[in-house]
C-alpha cells in the first residue's frame, strides 16, 4: 500500500507579521528578515522533498515556495488562502479587543465569523476541498510527496479537524517556515477524512539525509529547543 506524504509549510515572515496584525488575505511580500530566516533554516536543517508544490496565491507563500523549492514549478490554489478576517483585516488585538463584535467572534466558536469575513467552518470546508484535489492528483499520478505552502490558520484548522494524534488548534501552531508532514492512505482519508501527523518541518537529518526514528512530534520546535540540538 502506498503512503502519501503532504508537507504543510507556513510562509515566511513579513514586516506586518512582526506587528501582530490580522493579515488574512492582505497580499504582502516577505520581509528581508523573513527571507534571511528561511535561508538560514534551509541551510541548517532539511526540508522534505516534493514532486509537486502547491501554494496559497498570496505572494508571501509564493515567495516562500520559490526559496524552499527553487527547482519546482509552484501551483497556486485559492483553497489554501488564509482566512478572510473581513472588517478585522489589518488590525491588531490591541485595536480590537474591546470591540463587542470582536468578542462575539472570539466567543462564537467554529461557526462564528468576523463582520464581512469567513467562519472557521467555511475555512475548513474549502481547505479540505483543496487537500482532496492534491491527494487525488497524487494517487492518479502515483506521486508520494507534495508540499503545500500556506498560512498558519490553514494548517492549524486542518490538523485540529483531521489529524492524529488529536489536539486542539493551539497545539498545531508553527513557526514561520515551519510546518508538519502528514501521512495519508486512501482508506483512512476516504472513510474518515483523517490522516496521521508524522513530523515537524524542517525535518532533522544527518548530512541532509532524512531520519524517521526521531521523536520530534512533541509540540516544540527543535531549532529553538536546546534539548533537540
Amino acid at each position: 500500500m502506498i503512503t502519501y506524504k503532504i508537507h504543510l509549510i507556513r510562509h515566511g515572515r513579513t514586516d506586518e507579521t512582526a506587528e501582530g496584525l490580522y493579515l488574512g488575505r492582505t497580499d504582502l511580500a516577505l520581509s528581508a528578515a523573513g527571507e534571511r530566516q528561511l535561508a538560514e533554516k534551509k541551510k541548517s536543517f532539511a526540508y522534505p522533498p516534493a514532486q509537486l508544490v502547491y501554494t496559497s496565491p498570496l505572494q508571501r507563500c509564493v515567495q516562500t515556495a520559490a526559496l524552499l523549492y527553487p527547482d519546482r514549478l509552484t501551483l497556486p490554489m485559492d483553497a489554501f488562502t488564509e482566512c478572510d478576517f473581513g472588517d478585522f483585516t489589518g488590525k491588531s488585538l490591541l485595536q480590537l479587543k474591546e470591540l463587542p463584535a470582536y468578542q462575539k467572534w472570539i466567543d462564537g466558536g467554529f461557526e462564528a465569523s468576523p463582520p464581512g469575513g469567513e467562519s472557521g467552518v467555511a475555512l475548513l470546508s474549502r481547505v479540505l476541498g483543496g487537500l482532496q484535489e492534491v491527494f487525488s492528483r497524487m494517487m492518479a499520478e502515483r506521486l508520494t510527496d507534495a508540499a503545500v505552502v500556506t498560512h498558519g490558520g490553514v494548517i492549524m484548522s486542518l490538523l485540529a479537524a483531521c489529524g492524529f494524534p488529536k489536539r486542539a488548534m493551539r497545539h498545531w501552531v508553527t513557526d514561520f517556515g515551519g510546518g508538519f508532514t502528514i501521512l495519508l492512505t486512501p482508506q483512512m482519508w476516504m472513510r474518515d477524512r483523517a490522516f496521521e501527523v508524522y513530523a515537524e518541518i524542517p525535518w532533522r537529518g544527518v548530512d541532509n539525509k532524512f531520519t524517521d526514528d526521531l521523536d520530534i512530534l512533541d509540540g516544540t520546535f527543535y531549532e529553538s529547543d536546546p534539548s533537540k540540538k
